[in-house]
């Protein structure tokens, strides 16, 4: 290609040339007319200069040397020698002229080369082109030529022209498209570059004439509008090509005299191509203006025209394109008004200006309005249609501009120079319809909106589909780029201040400048989504033009919300009802429905139970407000676009319907008045009364009384309205057919169990009488009746219409009784008894079973089967009865008998009747005894039997109540009384106790009398008892037989013994009354016990011997011994008692008297007694003072020196003292002692003797000090033990104990006395040790009998506590200045340990900063309101460790000096708190004017007086900050004071004294004091209107524009009047004021709710997560779980790792070293823990020489403890390991190679590092391990191990191997021998590795710590929800109810005041809480803390006085 394209007519010489180093140059000689028209080439040589140059030139085309000519480019820059070397290049065109100046004569061919530039190969895929998403890509084609356009006119001074003239005049050529503008215009150079294809601004060089390289940005403008869009070097050609087939580009440049034309053909292309010509090359013809002569060609005629319009143009540049593709022109023609309504829309902004068209406002001259774009286009035989772009009043820009009611202004910065703009516009609902524009490219409704098939829309959003944003790069549109969104405009998942649906109601518009990339045809941005939702972008709102650094999120939801208020003409719904389901409608439409009882729209309120009327429905409806329905799950009151209403047709009585219509259709135009009037002449319609007549007579009077059975007559019915007309059907409506009436006819039966219907007919309308009802004959029933007439619907039979009753009529009657036609029998007495006369009553009934009486005599008669019976009368009456009937007969049974007793009543229909009864005996009249014989004989002691029978008159035996039979004996004392109750049978055995007669010997009589105590009328029964003795067993006697012989032993009788020893032959014998012995037979020997034995040999005592006694061991046991006898007749019994007597001697037996424990040194205190006792132990008296000699006493270490023996007469013993043991070991002494042959043993326990030194128990030796951390616990605990002289522990308690130190050493606990326990023990306990830094020494001594013992001198050497906070150290830039309401410079904190070293590892929450005000600069503690604030998040780039910083903490906004302290919580007590920070608050940038004290609204009138014009009289006005601090106090200048009206045109505003309309006042040191500010007399003005003087401040040290102050008065022509409006404009300020004070209030408490609940739903979310945590640790707790359940929960919790820590565990005993400072880390063998105890012992073994190092970070503090120790220590400085050498942890075990098994291992073999487990410093823990072990591997066992080594070594080298056994292999193979044996564990006297804490304790410590989290986490919700409550219950206390009305009132009473003034509502308070209730978002932010605590205490301290 560019070989290509360096060809042309002369190439062959230029290339030649360019070979030999020559350049070829091209001449064109115009000097003259008949200059030669040809163009000239010239070589010139590469080292040629100008002179040689124009030498040449003159040569060549025979010019003399001397003459005067000019060689200049095609763009008419002069060749001087100054440019000639960068100029004049090879194959450049150059002019000969005689003046730069001169007019090309004729005309030039320029030739050129266009190869496309690299970007071409760049940037060839970055897009296809025109991907036209559906639309019409032509539009934007010819867009691009626009944007060539508008970068040529851009530096216009005037008007800048571009023109689209469209030539179809077929009259003129063929059809084309011409892009004129009067722009600047091109060089032939610029033409080329333009030809050039991908050669951008940014690439594009100028041509050679100008010294201009590279791309200016130009300045940023609004909206980036700066006319810089064309850019790639790409558009334009692409355009013309997309057009058309060719492009003609003519164009003039300012200041020049030629015009260039450049001709590009798709054709000439094709050509060159076939001619194997360089297709990017060609010609630029150069020519005068108007020169139109090269046009030969009929298809360019227009051309003609075009060039000749040249001559006006100083500067111009035309496109003309040919070849106009047929669609394209079709399109042009056929949618001109839509593309060019596209144009519009691209341009909107470049043509109307940055604000956009707002049709609303004037349009002023201005930098954007002097854009004309004009578009004609030209038709044969047709008027041109010529349309500016700037009369577009459709385009969709200016439809978003013009039907939205507000926008809101927003900035994005994205990383690097990227700056969006932003708006977005609110289109409101208005009444019944979306503002929302259509776009005819993007259509939003889905069908029309009078569509009434469905009354309710689901989602018919304004904006539809269609995204928010267009974007526009540098003002101008990409049209096919579009911003769905961001994240603080979408709509918010839950419910927020505005409703969903405005979300949808917002347009918006974007624009960026140049930094964001869009694709080369300009119709989409390539990163703009992408860069504008990166995290990085900070948005920020505009307001007044001033950026905002706010939460834009909450700006947005706050403005929207406005907006939705202000705006939106939408129905209100209140009065919330609750939420239904509508069955009646389709299954996905029937819910959810939220109903309420009323909404406001448009200015009216409709609520339930009012009259409306619809329009558009068909019929009209007339009716009443149900309820209304809105679809969706709402909840309170709520805006929506639409919804439903339920109405109940009036009148109700006539239609009897309910509706439901759209809201939409109500009538909003209709009077109250003329729905009522329509509903009363409705009404009037209505059936109203009946008429009833008889026409077969047996009328049916009211109340009348009838007999039953008696008929009603038929009845004949009319139903008649109000005018007394008949009717038979309801009047007809408009909802249908008329309905027809029946008239019902009911009977009902009114009864006490309620109201029957007995009879129900319906008559229709008959032919003869209107309505007919047949007689009725079967009313028989008694009682009270109604006949009910009543009109009914034919359809349902319902009484009623719509509510309203229909005619009814009510006949009441009743029936009675008729004459007796039968009889039956009352309720008779049920008891019917022999003899007894009884009543039978009688009830008669007439023909239907009612009720009747009996009024003639009658004589009854009786008949039944055996008896005889007789009455006494009957009487009649309403009771009739038989009275006195009696009966008599047999009944053969105590129970009765049944008979039937017919009863005959001669005269009646049914005259008889069977009566049955049950007939019982009649009452006792005599009593019958069996046996009959008058003498019975019976035997003592038994009872005798009667059988007595109790009979009534007729001798049936009877029974009643309380029938007892008693029978009393006489002849003897003490007989029984025999009783039997006969009352249930009348017959029964009389029986009782037996006849028992005393000391009886012989035979002997006795009476029994037989009678009823309750019968009086009975007669006795007298029977004789013959009693004869008795034959049982009456006394018992026992005998001991001795040989032959049977002596007896009496009743409690001693018997004396041997003590041991068995009674045997006892025998007894048993007598009866008659003194007679009796044989003892089986029964009789099962009734004899003993108590001395329980189980009795029954043989024996059939023979009448007793079991053996044995006797008792002991003699002073004595044994009672008894026999008895038991029968039911006598009970008998004997007994005697054995007393043992000793036996023979036995046994030796010695007693220690006294206490069994003898001290060393000491004789035993008490005495030993000697006795001898028989074989069961008891004493036998055998000692004699001539026996003493031969009792000896032995024992080990016995000192027998001081023995003494005595022989106790009394007691016969003997006595031994002055026991005494030789000084030895404690324990137990046996003494063996020996009399005779017998011996006995005695053990008493030698113990320690008197104490006499003190001795530490488990303490380290005293040679060394023992080092211990200032602060901390001593290692063991502080135990002394009392030892006697003999080094033996002395048992001595209650010792007192002292410890002896110096004074500045102090001990925790504090030194207090002890006392020592029974073991002579006493634990001082576990010290803390408070004491300076060194050597400390104490003693220990005790207090024993007022001597004192003294202990060992214990050495202490105290070292620093690394771990011990003891300052704050503070760091922050203290040159910083502090401004109010800024940011506070960045503070570090770092806590300070005794060491001076840093302490890390702190909690970032235990370090707070806290802030106050100080009250007259005196440094003060922290007052309890002080702000809390929590240090700052660390940052990764925060290097310093253990430092806390408090970033971006604002600065208080009051001015004044504050103090802050920075505190360390180090426990729950103590708080460590830094040196106190003064610091003074400064005020901030100055923003606005404002009155020291607020004036009142002056009134003043322009009379002669002066105080009535007096507007001012003392004013101070002072600048302030946005916080109101008082500030520019070094700030000089002038306050200017200037009379405003609220009509900026008006004229007549009055005027200062002086006629003038602004004062100065000077302002100094950040004050102006405006005095006697008065209005000129007679001023202009107009009578009762409201000006404003406006106090703006003119400061020239400041260069931005300051808030003025504005104060407000009243213009009154009338002095009367001003002084009148001036008591009311006093009253309206004070009301103003306490307006302000009651909402700030009312504000301040709702603020104080929202943030509270926002802490609730934080406070839950916390809960939530916290229980699922747990849940997912195994602990289920329910929602409904209360503190104290977690409370046991934690308790249990708690208990059980107790129970966890309290098991045994392996644990180290060796003492570890005391850390004296971080770089300590410890013992070794205090460093890792081993789970295995075998490992465990194995490990520790083999580093048993290394378990004792302490190992420190540094080889400093390895150092210090050599030194402390003085070498005894050893030690092991981490920075002394070269850790190359150190083993890779992750390194796998020697068996695998390359990741795979070499062989298969057995012994399960593991590196021994990896059993370790490190609590603490893990990483430096494996760098000594590592070091230690390296790669030591363990197995279970030796064979294991050689097996294991044996493989290993055949491929690397063998580390040393253990085994669990104990056994080692080192790593030379060498194994055996002790010292390759562990010991035991307990050999290892301690140092062995300590277990870790059981993995379930660790997990039971999480489930605690997330318990205790959880109770912190419910008791903070508890907490929160109560401070809801209260603030709840606040808001609702008659004090804050009575506050609100008082506010109500006084928003009356100011709004009828200023009704009165004719002034504008008042802005002061209404604004300022209208704008500080805007604090409501939906994400619910927490205000700072400061803000909330000056709302809540403002919100306190406002009282009614305030106000």
């Amino acid at each position: 290609m560019a070989a290509a394209g360096a060809g042309g007519p002369a190439a062959g010489p230029g290339d030649d040339g360019a070979g030999d180093g020559f350049r070829t140059v091209y001449l064109f000689d115009r000097r003259e007319e008949e200059s030669e028209l040809g163009e000239r080439a010239l070589p010139v040589a590469e080292r040629a200069d100008f002179a040689g140059f124009r030498a040449s030139v003159c040569q060549a085309l025979g010019i003399s040397n001397e003459e005067k000519f000019v060689i200049t480019t095609t763009s008419r820059k002069e060749i001087t020698c100054d440019n000639f070397d960068e100029t004049v290049k090879d194959g450049v065109t150059l002019y000969l002229l005689q003046s730069v100046d001169q007019l090309l004569l004729t005309a030039t061919k320029e030739r050129i080369d266009f190869l496309p530039h690299y970007d071409t190969l760049v940037k060839s895929g970055m897009y296809e082109y025109y991907a036209s998403e559906g639309q019409n890509p032509l539009p934007f084609a010819l867009a691009e030529l626009i944007d060539n356009s508008l970068s040529a006119t851009s530096r216009n001074v005037g008007v800048r022209r571009i023109q689209i003239k469209l030539l179809f005049d077929e009259t003129q050529g063929k059809p084309a498209v011409a892009v004129i503008d009067n722009g600047r215009g091109m060089t032939s150079k610029q033409l080329n570059n333009w030809a050039v294809y991908r050669l951008s601004k940014f690439t594009r060089q100028g041509d050679f004439e100008s010294d201009h390289s590279g791309y200016v940005r130009p300045v940023p403008v609004p909206r980036s509008l700066n006319s810089d869009i064309s850019y790639f070097g790409v558009g334009g050609k692409q355009a013309v090509f997309f057009v058309g087939q060719s492009a003609r580009m003519i164009s003039k440049p300012a200041d020049s005299q030629d015009v260039h034309e450049l001709v590009l053909s798709k054709e000439d292309f094709e050509k060159k191509e076939k001619n194997k010509e360089a297709i990017y090359s060609g010609y630029i013809r150069n020519r005068k203006p108007s020169d139109s002569i090269h046009i030969t060609n009929d298809d360019e005629r227009f051309l003609h025209t075009l060039i000749m319009e040249e001559k006006e143009k100083d500067s111009f540049t035309a496109v003309v394109i040919t070849g106009v593709q047929p669609g394209h022109i079709q399109y042009l023609k056929n949618h001109f008004h839509l593309w060019t309504r596209q144009l519009a829309h691209i341009y909107h902004y470049y043509i109307h200006g940055p604000k956009g068209n707002e049709i609303c406002t004037s349009k002023e001259a201005g930098p954007f309005n002097n854009i004309d774009i004009e578009i004609s286009m030209f038709e044969k035989g047709k008027a041109p249609k010529i349309v500016n772009l700037r009369e577009i009043q459709d385009d969709m820009q200016t439809l978003y501009i013009n039907t939205a009611s507000d926008s809101f202004e927003f900035k994005a910065h994205v990383e690097g120079d990227g700056v969006v703009e932003g708006i977005i516009r609110f289109h409101p609902f208005l009444y019944d319809r979306e503002t929302y524009p259509d776009d005819p490219c993007f259509p939003s409704k889905l069908k029309d909106e009078d569509d009434d098939d469905d009354c309710f829309i689901l989602e018919k959003a304004a904006r539809g589909k269609r995204p928010i944003f267009e974007c526009f790069w540098n003002g101008r549109l990409i049209p096919y780029t579009s911003v769905e969104d961001f994240d603080w405009c979408t709509p918010p998942k839950k419910r927020g201040l505005a409703p969903i649906e405005c979300y949808n109601r917002i347009s918006g518009a974007l624009f960026t400048n140049d930094k964001f990339q869009v694709s080369t045809n300009k119709l989409t941005f390539m990163d703009l989504e992408l860069k504008l939702k990166d995290k990085n972008t900070l948005f920020t709102r505009i307001l007044n033009g001033q950026e905002q650094r706010m939460k834009i999120d909450r700006e947005f939801a706050l403005w929207l919300k406005d907006c939705h208020e202000k705006y939106d003409k939408q129905i209100k719904f209140t009065h919330f009802k609750g939420t239904i389901t509508r069955p009646d409608l389709p299954s996905r439409k029937q819910g959810p429905w939220a109903t309420y009882s009323a909404i406001e729209w448009d200015g009216k309120t409709y609520k339930t139970g009012q009259l409306v009327k619809t329009i558009k429905t068909l019929p009209l409806v007339y009716g009443t407000i149900v309820k209304f329905f809105l679809y969706g799950d709402h909840d309170g009151e709520v805006y929506a676009t639409g919804g439903e209403v339920q109405i109940t047709v009036e009148p109700q009585a006539l239609y009897d319907e309910i509706r439901t219509v759209p809201i939409a259709k109500l009538d909003r135009t209709v009077a109250e008045k003329a729905l009522r009037k329509y509903v009363e002449d409705e009404m009037a319609r209505l059936p109203d009364r009946l008429s009833v007549t008889w026409p077969e007579g047996d009328e049916l009077l009211p109340n009348e009384v009838r007999p039953a059975g008696t008929p009603i007559g038929a009845l004949r019915i009319e139903i008649l309205n109000k005018k007394g007309e008949a009717m038979q059907k309801l009047p007809g409506t408009s909802h249908g057919g008329s309905k027809k009436l029946l008239v019902e006819l009911k009977v009902i039966l009114h009864s006490s169990s309620g109201n029957k219907e007995i009879i129900s007919h319906i008559s229709q309308h008959g032919g003869k009488w209107p309505y007919w009802f047949k007689k009725m004959e079967n009313i028989q029933k008694l009682g009270n009746y109604t006949l009910k007439l009543q009109v009914v619907l034919n359809e349902s039979n319902a009484d009623t219409y719509s509510g309203r009753p229909l005619p009814s009529k009510a006949i009441k009657f009743s029936v009675k009784e008729g004459k007796p036609e039968k009889f039956s029998f009352g309720v008779l007495d049920p008891l019917f008894r022999v003899g007894v006369p009884f009543n039978i009553p009688l009830e008669f009934q007439d023909e239907f079973g009612h009720t009747s009486q009996l009024v003639n005599d009658i004589q009854p008669v009786f008949e039944a089967s055996g008896l005889s019976l007789h009455y006494e009368e009957i009487t009649k009456g309403p009771n009739c009865i038989i009275r006195g009937v009696t009966v008599k007969g047999p009944v053969n049974s105590c129970q009765g008998k049944n008979f039937n007793l017919k009863v005959i009543l001669p005269g009646l229909k049914e005259d008889s009747q069977i009566l049955k009864i049950r007939l019982l005996p009649g009452p006792p009249r005599r009593l019958k005894v069996k046996p009959d014989s008058e003498i019975l004989v019976i035997e003592n002691g038994t009872a005798f039997p009667f059988q007595v029978e109790v009979l009534d008159e007729s001798d049936n035996i009877t029974a009643q109540p309380k029938l007892i039979v008693h029978c009393k004996f006489l002849g003897a004392p003490n007989l029984p009384v025999y009783s039997v109750d006969c009352s249930s049978s009348g017959t029964s055995i009389l029986t009782g106790s037996a006849i028992q007669v005393q000391n009886i010997k012989k035979d002997q009589t006795l009476k029994a009398r037989i009678e009823i105590p309750s019968c009086k009328d009975v007669s006795a029964v007298e029977k004789t008892i013959k009693l004869l003795p008795s034959s049982h067993v009456a006394r018992l006697q026992i005998f001991s037989v001795e040989g032959q012989k049977a002596i007896q032993i009496k009743h409690q009788d001693e018997v004396n013994w041997i003590a041991g020893d068995t009674m045997r032959n006892l025998i007894f014998q048993m007598y009866d009354e008659g003194e007679r012995e009796i044989n003892i037979t089986s029964a009789l020997a099962e009734k004899i016990k003993v108590n001395w034995t329980p189980e009795i040999n029954k043989e024996h005592l059939l023979q009448g011997l007793l079991p053996d006694v044995q006797v008792p061991t002991s003699v002073k046991d004595m044994r009672y011994c008894q026999v008895s006898f038991q029968d039911d007749h006598v009970s008998l019994e004997s007994a005697f008692t054995v007393r043992p007597l000793p036996d023979e001697p036995k046994h030796l037996k010695c007693e220690l008297k006294g206490a069994k424990t003898v001290q060393m040194g000491q004789e035993l205190q008490g005495e030993i007694v000697i006795i001898i006792t028989d074989q069961y132990g008891n004493q036998i008296p055998a000692f004699s003072s001539s026996c003493l000699s031969a009792l000896s006493i032995a024992g080990v270490g016995l000192d027998s020196s001081n023995l003494k023996t005595t022989l106790e007469e009394s007691t016969q013993s003997i006595s031994v003292r002055g026991i005494k043991f030789i000084p030895g070991s404690p324990g137990n002494k046996d003494l063996c002692f020996t009399w005779r042959e017998f011996s006995d043993f005695i053990r008493v326990q030698l113990v320690s003797g008197p104490p006499a030194k003190l001795v530490l128990v488990d303490w380290p030796e005293q040679k060394e000090s023992i080092p211990v951390i200032n602060g901390r616990e001593l290692q063991n605990p502080l135990t002394v033990q009392l030892c006697d002289e003999w080094d033996n522990p002395a048992h001595v308690p209650h010792v007192k104990i002292n410890l002896v130190k110096a004074s500045n050493l102090k001990l925790t606990p504090s030194n207090q006395q002890h006392k020592t326990n029974e073991k002579g023990r006493a634990n001082l306990g576990v010290f803390v040790v408070v004491a300076p830094r060194g050597e400390h020494v104490m003693q220990v001594k005790a207090l024993y009998n007022k001597s004192t013992i003294e202990g060992p001198v214990i050495k202490l050497m105290i070292l620093p506590d690394p771990e011990k906070p003891i300052r704050l150290n503070v760091k922050y830039d203290k040159d910083a200045s502090f401004l109010a309401g800024s940011l506070f410079t960045d503070f570090m904190i770092s806590v300070i340990s005794e060491d001076e070293s840093v302490i890390k590892n702190i909690n970032p929450a235990r370090i707070s900063m806290k802030m106050w005000k100080l009250a007259n600069s005196i440094v003060s503690r922290p007052p309890p309101n002080a702000e809390t604030f929590s240090c700052t998040k660390i940052k990764d780039n925060d290097k310093e460790d253990g430092c806390f910083y408090f970033r971006d903490k604002i600065i208080p906004v009051k001015v004044g000096t504050y103090c802050i302290q920075f505190c360390f919580m180090m426990d729950k007590a103590n708080i460590l708190s830094s040196e106190q920070v003064i610091i003074d608050v400064l005020p901030n940038q100055p923003v606005k004017l404002v009155p020291e004290i607020q004036p009142s609204t002056p009134a003043v009138s322009n009379v002669r007086s002066v105080a009535s014009r007096t507007l001012v009289k003392d004013l101070r006005l002072n600048l302030t900050d946005e916080y109101s601090n008082h500030t520019g106090i070094n700030l000089a200048g002038t306050v200017v004071a200037t009379i405003k009206g609220l009509n900026e045109e008006d004229t007549d505003t009055p005027l200062f004294v002086g006629k003038v309309k602004t004062l100065e006042f000077p302002f100094l040191n950040g004050s102006a004091e405006i005095t006697n500010l008065v209005l000129a007399e007679n001023s202009p003005g107009r009578d009762s209107t409201e000006y404003f003087i406006v106090f703006e401040p003119r400061l020239p040290p400041l260069s931005r524009t300051l808030e003025p102050y504005v104060l407000p008065f009243m213009f009154y022509n009338d002095v009367k009047k001003q002084q009148q409006m001036a008591a009311l404009t006093k009253e309206k300020d004070e009301l103003s004021k306490s307006i302000i004070m009651y909402r700030s209030l009312f504000d301040a408490s709702k603020q104080l709710i929202d943030e509270i609940k926002c802490q609730v739903e934080e406070a839950k979310l916390k809960e939530a997560q916290l229980r699922n945590e747990l849940k997912a640790h195994n602990i289920d707790i329910s929602a409904a779980q209360q503190i104290p359940y977690i409370e046991a929960l934690l308790k249990r919790k708690l208990s059980e790792q107790e129970e966890l820590k309290k098991k045994p565990r392996r644990s180290c005993t060796l003492p570890n070293y005391a850390k004296g400072s971080g770089d300590v880390l410890g013992k070794i063998a205090h460093l890792a823990q081993i789970e295995d105890d075998r490992a465990a012992m194995v490990i520790s073994w083999h580093l048993a020489s290394d378990m004792d190092c302490v190992v420190t970070l540094t080889t400093d503090a390895a150092r210090r403890i050599y030194d402390e120790t003085q070498g005894r220590q050893q030690v092991l400085p981490l920075d002394s390991i070269y850790k190359k050498n150190l083993p890779d942890w992750k390194r796998p075990l020697p068996h695998f190679r390359n990741g795979k098994l070499y062989f298969k291992p057995i012994g399960d073999p593991v590196f021994a590092r990896d059993l370790l487990t490190f609590p603490d410093n893990i990483e430096h823990c494996e760098t000594v391990f590592g070091m230690l072990l390296g790669d030591t591997i363990i197995l279970d066992n030796l064979d294991a191990a050689n097996h294991y080594r044996k493989e290993v070594v055949k491929i690397t080298h063998c580390p040393t191997l253990l085994t669990r056994d104990g056994d080692r292999i080192r790593s030379n193979g060498k194994f055996g021998g002790l010292q390759n044996k562990a010991p035991p564990m307990d050999k290892l006297r301690g140092m062995v590795f300590g277990a870790p804490v059981p993995k379930q304790c660790l997990i039971v410590g999480e489930q605690i710590d997330l318990l205790q989290q959880y109770r912190s986490a419910l008791c903070k919700l508890g907490s929160v929800r109560e401070d809801l409550n209260s603030q709840l219950r606040y808001l609702h206390t008659p004090d804050m109810k009575k506050k609100q009305q008082e506010l109500d009132e006084q928003e009356k009473s100011l709004k009828l005041i200023e009704q009165k003034l004719g002034m504008t509502p008042t802005r002061k308070c209404n604004d300022s809480v209208r704008h500080s209730t805007k604090v409501e978002v939906t994400e619910c932010p927490i205000p700072p803390k400061r803000m909330r605590r000056e709302a809540t205490r403002q919100s306190r301290i406002i009282t009614k006085t305030d106000v």
